[in-house]
């Protein structure tokens, strides 16, 4: 069975569930896959041929999920993309995938008009634009397609991190395999209700979340975006019993002056991932609501994402650890030969599953590089522990090499993490005459607290051994980010100098 036979499924048997909540209005099971069929129909009167790409370039809406199941109901390849990305790096994307058509939230039309790309058609998506035409109107009679588990449902261009986006290609099978591995390690039941904040162009938000959900026939409640008070009172309204945030929202929402008046009965998880949660932030979260469940989530865009899981019961014993492999996963910390290293040595984390990517779109090298024996080579560094747990050190990319010494960032923003006046740190190599490499903070003050830089120099000179000191504390407002939350470490980098 794949998702969209799953959602037929649900249609049919419990039509008048609710399905999706947005912005005050509800769909069920039934209505929404009507409105999923007529899209579908929609595409193939327009005689697209099997496989063709879509770009799907919207804000959070029950419409991103409508075309994002009617686009694959019809036999296509639905691609959402990053509503954060500038015009450049969304012409390159348009450009690369080959797309045909394009649907638009209307908000970003100054974007489209600055694209040369040679669409078949562009669709806007909005009150009163061609979407809810085309959802309103009778004909939903979707021809027969045959599939094939293998075919690719969804392109997601990578956030860029690291250099120019590739095309992550997923396969119906890596979703549907992906909703049933989070299902089950979540818990997730018919009766859940699942709060998404994050942007559902991201595969975080859209198959950890969105998709087990309706897997299970729940309801998926979609936020345009997430906002310190908005999300808080949306929570008191709709009353999820799972919500997903970034560590960066959860800091902002624990430094709310009202936090402990909060009090949302239904919840029973609060799911993270994206970038490490301190020690102090987990403490806090648990300390704040008692009766709430903590789960650290981990994988990339090239698992669908999964790949580990820690769950609430080691939430502090394991802190700084992403868990155990989730179901049907198999993970390794190899050496650069692939070899399989001893606990507690650092090597990249390597994994196996039905979840990882069919490849790169029209990068066979990259896929060579990224798969090799059936292995999702992650570009991660990790180690296990004794009991079998995995550690993200860093990525492999972002290693510090100091004089000959490795320097983790991981490791020394812990330790900034736990001095009470930063909201939030970072650290990144920057180049030195002598050493080669040398570590620099990024630090942003709360909002009513001062520190100086000796302040923090000091504390890291108490908890970290001397090579692995900044050489500099820079301030700033607030941390560069991409749309999942994570830091954008070569941003930082790209404005930096030698120190000496």
């Amino acid at each position: 069975m794949l998702m969209i036979d799953v959602l037929k499924e649900h249609a049919t048997n419990q039509p008048n569930k609710v399905y999706t909540s947005f912005d005050g209005r509800e769909w069920t099971y039934g209505e929404f896959y009507e409105k999923a069929k007529r899209i579908a129909a929609y595409f193939q009167s327009k005689e697209y041929e099997k496989n063709d790409i879509i770009a799907l370039y919207s804000l959070n809406s029950d419409l991103f999920l409508v075309c994002y199941f009617g686009i694959q109901l019809g036999g296509y390849t639905v691609m959402p993309i990053n509503t954060k990305l500038a015009s450049p790096e969304v012409e390159y994307i348009f450009q690369h995938s080959e797309a045909k058509a394009l649907i638009y939230d209307e908000r970003l039309e100054e974007v489209i008009q600055q694209s040369t790309h040679d669409f078949r058609e562009k669709l806007s998506l909005g009150p009163s634009g061609d979407i809810i035409r085309i959802i309103e109107q009778e004909n939903s009679d979707v021809a027969s397609v045959l599939f094939h588990p293998d075919d690719t449902a969804v392109v997601m261009y990578t956030s860029g991190t690291t250099g120019k986006p590739k095309g992550v290609m997923l396969t119906h099978q890596n979703i549907v395999s992906t909703a049933e591995i989070w299902s089950e390690s979540m818990e997730i039941t018919n009766e859940d209700r699942m709060l998404i904040s994050t942007p559902l162009f991201h595969c975080a938000a859209s198959h950890v979340f969105a998709i087990p959900v309706t897997f299970k026939g729940g309801t998926v409640i979609v936020e345009e975006a997430f906002s310190p008070t908005g999300t808080v009172e949306l929570m008191k309204k709709t009353q999820p019993t799972i919500f997903f945030g970034v560590p960066a929202m959860y800091t902002i929402l624990l430094n709310l002056p009202n936090r402990k008046e909060i009090d949302i009965p239904s919840l029973r998880l609060f799911c993270y991932g994206a970038a490490p949660m301190p020690y102090e932030m987990v403490k806090k979260l648990k300390e704040t609501f008692p009766n709430v469940k903590v789960q650290n989530l981990y994988g990339q865009t090239e698992n669908t994402p999964a790949a580990s899981t820690l769950k609430d019961h080691l939430a502090l014993e394991k802190i700084g650890s992403v868990g155990q492999a989730l179901p049907q996963t198999e993970l390794r910390v190899v050496d650069e030969f692939g070899e399989s290293l001893p606990v507690g040595q650092v090597g990249e984390i390597v994994m196996k599953g039905p979840q990882v990517m069919k490849g790169y779109l029209k990068n066979e090298e990259e896929t060579r590089r990224a798969i090799r024996n059936g292995w999702l080579y992650t570009g991660d560094l990790g180690k296990m522990d004794d009991d079998g747990l995995l550690y993200i050190v860093d990525r492999k990319k972002d290693m510090i090499i100091r004089g000959g010494e490795n320097v983790y960032p991981v490791e020394v923003e812990e330790v900034l993490y736990q001095i009470p006046e930063l909201l939030e740190a970072a650290v990144v190599g920057v180049p030195d005459e002598v050493l080669g490499e040398v570590p620099k903070a990024y630090a942003v003050i709360k909002d009513g607290e001062s520190i100086t830089e000796e302040e923090i120099l000091s504390y890291c000179r108490s908890q970290l051994a001397k090579y692995k000191l900044p050489v500099e504390v820079e301030f700033l407002p607030e941390l560069p980010r991409n749309a999942s939350g994570k830091v954008l470490k070569h941003t930082l980098r790209s404005t930096e100098h030698s120190v000496r």
